[in-house]
C-alpha cells in the first residue's frame, strides 16, 4: 500500500498553505478551489500529499502526540531561517550522533519536524 496524504482540517486555510509552500518546499498538486476550499501539497506528481482544508470550526490546538517530518538540506540552517522568521522551534535535538532535528508548529497547530 501505498502512503497517499496527511489532512489537515484548519480554519488558518491560506496561512497553512502559505506555510507548506514556503517553509517546506512543497507545490499544489491539486487545487479544488473556488469550488471547496481544498488544495493538496506535494513534492511533485505522485508524491505523498499534505491535503489543507478549510473548516472554520477547527481550532489551532494541534495534538501534542502528532507530528509530520521532512529533511532538510541543511537542518542547522533550516532551523535559524524559522526562528529568523519568527516560529517558535524547538532547540535542536541529537537523540544520537548524526541525527539532529528540531520541532515547529504550523499555524494549524500541527507539529512539524525538520530533521
Amino acid at each position: 500500500m501505498k502512503f497517499l496524504h496527511v489532512t489537515i482540517q484548519t480554519n488558518q486555510f491560506e496561512k497553512e498553505i502559505e506555510f507548506y509552500e514556503k517553509e517546506v518546499g512543497l507545490t499544489i498538486q491539486r487545487d479544488m478551489r473556488p469550488k471547496k476550499d481544498l488544495v493538496f501539497l506535494a513534492n511533485g506528481s505522485g508524491e505523498t500529499c499534505v491535503e489543507v482544508i478549510r473548516a472554520d470550526e477547527a481550532d489551532t490546538s494541534g495534538n501534542p502526540h502528532l507530528s509530520i517530518g521532512f529533511q532538510a538540506e541543511d537542518v542547522t540552517a533550516k532551523h535559524e531561517e524559522m526562528a529568523a522568521a519568527g516560529y517558535q522551534v524547538t532547540p535542536m535535538i541529537s537523540p544520537m550522533p548524526g541525527v539532529q532535528f528540531f520541532f515547529v508548529t504550523d499555524p494549524a497547530g500541527v507539529n512539524v519536524q525538520f530533521i
